[in-house]
C-alpha cells in the first residue's frame, strides 16, 4: 500500500494535513501549538510528519522523506495559508538522515523567536540541530504540573531547557532543582526563567545542577524528600541514557527521592517501546508507586 496515495473517496494525505492545519489556525489565539501531530498515530499514513506553530513561523518536521511531488503539493498548500495573522515563514526540518537539516521554504526567518504558552515564553533555536529547545507535544504535562505545583518542592530530572521548571514556578512551586548533564542547555534554562521572572525570584527559588543523574542519586537524596519529581529523559542517547535499560534503573532509585504522597511525572518519547513500558517498569521496580492518571 502506498501511504502517500489518496484512498478512494478521501482527500490526498497531504491535503488532510493542510486542512487540519487550516482548521487549527482558526482557533489559535497566538499561542505556540502543534497543529498537526502525525507522530501521535491518529492520521494513518502520516506518522512521519508534524507541523508546529511558533508565530510568525511554521515548522514542518519530516521523519521520513515523501515523494518530491507529494512534498511540493503539501508545501504549496501550507504556503497558501500563510498570512500576517498566522505565520509568514515556513521552515522544513528533515530528521530522517544522518544529520538534521533545516531550510526556509517560504518567507524569511524572524529576528527573534520564542515559544509562547499560557502566558509564558521560552527561547527556541532553529537550525541544523535535532531539538529546538521546546517540545510542544509536552503541553499536557506542563498543564498537569502547573495545576499541582503550588507550595511544592520540585525535582526536575533531565531538565533540558527547563520548561517544566518555568511552569512549576508559575504554578507557585516554593523550590525547583533542575538537573541535566549539559551545562549548555541549563544556561538556556536560566535564560528561559529570566524571560518570565525577576532575577531575585529565580535566585531564591531555583537551582541549576549539571550532574549525570544516575551517578548523582546520593547527592539528590540528601536534598530529598521532594513533593514532586519530573522524569523526562531522552529515549536513546548512548553514553548518557538509553530508556530501555536505564529507565528501570532510575525508577529503582526514585524511592530515595520521594515520600508518601509525592507525585512523579514520568515521561517518555520512544515510539520503539510499547505504551505499557512505563507502567510495567514502575510495577517491577517501584511497586509502592500507584498510577493515578
Amino acid at each position: 500500500m502506498n501511504p502517500f496515495a489518496a484512498k478512494p473517496g478521501l482527500p490526498a494525505p497531504w491535503q488532510i494535513l493542510v486542512d487540519t492545519v487550516a482548521t487549527r489556525l482558526v482557533a489559535n489565539q497566538g499561542a505556540s501549538e502543534r497543529l498537526f501531530h502525525g507522530r501521535g498515530q491518529t492520521y494513518p499514513g502520516l506518522e512521519f510528519v508534524t507541523a508546529d506553530l511558533f508565530a510568525p513561523l511554521l515548522l514542518v518536521t519530516l521523519f521520513r522523506e515523501p515523494p518530491a511531488d507529494w512534498l511540493a503539493a503539501m508545501l504549496n498548500g501550507l504556503t497558501q495559508l500563510a498570512s500576517a495573522e498566522s505565520f509568514d515563514c515556513i521552515v522544513l526540518q528533515r530528521r530522517h538522515g544522518i544529520k538534521v537539516a533545516s531550510a526556509i521554504v517560504h518567507g524569511g526567518m524572524p529576528a527573534q523567536l520564542c515559544a509562547r504558552e499560557d502566558g509564558l515564553q521560552y527561547h527556541i533555536a532553529l537550525g541544523d540541530t535535532q531539538n529546538i529547545g521546546f517540545f510542544l507535544d509536552m503541553q499536557p504535562g506542563r498543564h498537569w504540573l502547573r495545576a499541582r505545583a503550588k507550595h511544592k518542592k520540585v525535582l526536575n530530572l533531565f531538565a533540558y531547557t527547563c520548561s517544566f521548571s518555568v511552569t512549576a514556578l508559575a504554578g507557585g512551586a516554593r523550590q525547583v532543582i533542575n538537573v541535566d548533564m549539559s551545562s549548555t542547555v541549563l544556561e538556556t534554562g536560566r535564560r528561559n526563567h529570566l524571560l518570565n521572572f525577576p532575577a531575585h525570584t529565580i535566585a531564591a527559588n531555583v537551582e541549576f545542577r549539571g550532574f549525570e543523574i544516575l551517578r548523582s542519586i546520593g547527592w539528590l537524596a540528601k536534598r530529598a524528600p521532594f513533593d514532586l519529581v519530573i522524569v523526562d529523559p531522552p529515549s536513546y542517547q548512548p553514553g548518557s541514557f538509553i530508556a530501555a535499560k536505564d529507565y528501570p534503573r532510575l525508577i529503582r532509585r526514585l524511592p530515595r527521592l520521594v515520600k508518601p504522597g509525592s507525585l512523579i511525572l514520568a515521561c517518555l518519547n520512544a515510539p520503539n517501546l510499547p505504551p505499557a513500558f512505563l507502567l510495567q517498569s514502575f510495577a517491577a521496580n517501584f511497586p509502592a508507586a500507584k498510577f493515578v492518571m
